[in-house]
C-alpha cells in the first residue's frame, strides 16, 4: 500500500504561528523525508463556507493568502500537490453517500463539533453543513486514499469519526476505503500554542495572533504587549512560567544557537525558566528574546512571500496543475466507491 499524506486549511485568514509550529512546520519536515509517495495540501474553501456562508468574499480572498503562506514556509509543488477543495465536485459525491452512515446523535456527540458550535454560538440554528463537516473530511481523506492525516490534538475526534466511517462503508460494501491514521506533533507544546493574550488558543477570531506575513514592526509589537503572569509585578518578583504564553512560545521555538546570538548570558531555556521563577528577571528581557527567536523564524518566510507576490502566476499555475491532478485522483477513488455500492450501472449503461 502506498503511503500517502492529506492535510489543509481553511482560507479564513492568513496563517499565523500557531499554524507554523502546530502543522505547517512539520509538513515541510515530512515532505523533506522522501517516505512518502504522495502528499496533498489543499484549501478547505467548502468547509469554510459552513461558518462563513454569508460572506464567501472572504473566503474567496483568503485562498491565494493561504497558498502564499504554504509556500512561503517551504512547501515545495515538486513534492506536494495542492488543490482547491470545491474543485474536486467527486467530494460532494462522496459526502452524499457517507451521510447514510452517520447518525445524528453521533455527529452532535463529535466533541471537535460540539466545542464549535459554542464558540460559533450557533445554538438552536445550527447549519446542516456546519453540523455534517466531519463526513466532507472523511471525503477528502478517503478519495485521496491517504494513510496519514497530520492534524492538531484539537481534531482527533474528527479523524475518529473518519475512522468509524470507512470501517462501516467496508463492513457493509467490501474492503474499498483506506483506513487513516492521526499524525499529531511529538512536543505538546507545538499542538496548541496560546494566543498573545493568554487565551488557550491562538485564533484569527479573537485576534491574538502572530501572522506568517506580520512585518518586523507589527511582530514587535505584538511581542512586546503579551500577557505574561499577572503576578510578576516587579523584576524581583518571582515569575509563573507554566501558563506563561512567552515562554511557551520560546518552547515551541527556541534552540541552542538563539541564546549563543541573542541572550549570552544563559545556555538552555531551562536556565531561562529557573532565574525568571526565583525572580530577578524582567519581562522586557525574556520578550526582547523571544522577539528575536522568531524574527529569525519569520524573516526567510517574509522573504520567499516577497517572491511568491510578486510572482503570481507561478501560484495560479500550482494550484491549477494540483487541482487537475487532484481531480483525477479522486475521480478514481468515487469510481470504486461506485463499484462497490452497485451503483456504477455499468451492466445497464
Amino acid at each position: 500500500m502506498k503511503k500517502i499524506i492529506l492535510t489543509g486549511d481553511r482560507p479564513t485568514g492568513p496563517l499565523h504561528l500557531g499554524h507554523y509550529v502546530g502543522s505547517l512546520k512539520n509538513r515541510v519536515a515530512l515532505q523533506n523525508t522522501g517516505d512518502y509517495d504522495e502528499m496533498y495540501v489543499f484549501i478547505a474553501d467548502t468547509q469554510a463556507l459552513t461558518d462563513n456562508f454569508k460572506n464567501p468574499k472572504k473566503v474567496h480572498d483568503n485562498v491565494i493568502e493561504v497558498m502564499l503562506d504554504y509556500l512561503s514556509v517551504g512547501l515545495n509543488p515538486e513534492k506536494v500537490t495542492f488543490f482547491i477543495q470545491s474543485k474536486i465536485p467527486q467530494l460532494c459525491e462522496l459526502t452524499m453517500y457517507y451521510m447514510n452512515l452517520v447518525t445524528l446523535s453521533r455527529l452532535e456527540r463529535n466533541p471537535t463539533v460540539k466545542q464549535e458550535l459554542i464558540q460559533k454560538n450557533f445554538e438552536n440554528s445550527i447549519p446542516v453543513g456546519f453540523l455534517t463537516y466531519p463526513i466532507s473530511q472523511t471525503a477528502d481523506i478517503t478519495a485521496f486514499e491517504a494513510t496519514i492525516v497530520p492534524v492538531g490534538e484539537d481534531q482527533l475526534p474528527m479523524l475518529e469519526q473518519a475512522r468509524e466511517i470507512v470501517r462501516s462503508f467496508n463492513n457493509i460494501y467490501g474492503d474499498t476505503l483506506v483506513e487513516p491514521v492521526a499524525l499529531i506533533p511529538d512536543s505538546k507544546v507545538c499542538r496548541r500554542l496560546p494566543g498573545t493574550d493568554g487565551k488557550a488558543k491562538m485564533s484569527k477570531s479573537l485576534g491574538n495572533c502572530i501572522y506568517l506575513k506580520d512585518d518586523s514592526e507589527t511582530v514587535k509589537k505584538k511581542v512586546m504587549s503579551m500577557y505574561t503572569d499577572p503576578n510578576h509585578l516587579k523584576v524581583t518578583d518571582p515569575g509563573n512560567t507554566k501558563d506563561n504564553p512567552v515562554f511557551i512560545y520560546l518552547e515551541a521555538l527556541v534552540e541552542e544557537s538563539h541564546f549563543e546570538k541573542y541572550l549570552p548570558d544563559y545556555k538552555t531555556l531551562d536556565e531561562l525558566k529557573a532565574h525568571y521563577e526565583k525572580g530577578g528577571l524582567g519581562d522586557v528581557t525574556v520578550k526582547k528574546f523571544l522577539y528575536n527567536v522568531i524574527e529569525e523564524v519569520l524573516e526567510p518566510i517574509r522573504e520567499r512571500r516577497k517572491y511568491y507576490e510578486d510572482n503570481l502566476e507561478l501560484v495560479h499555475n500550482y494550484l491549477q496543475e494540483g487541482t487537475k491532478k487532484a481531480e483525477a485522483k479522486a475521480a478514481s477513488t468515487l469510481a470504486k466507491v461506485k463499484k462497490s455500492m452497485l451503483i456504477d450501472y455499468k451492466d445497464i449503461m
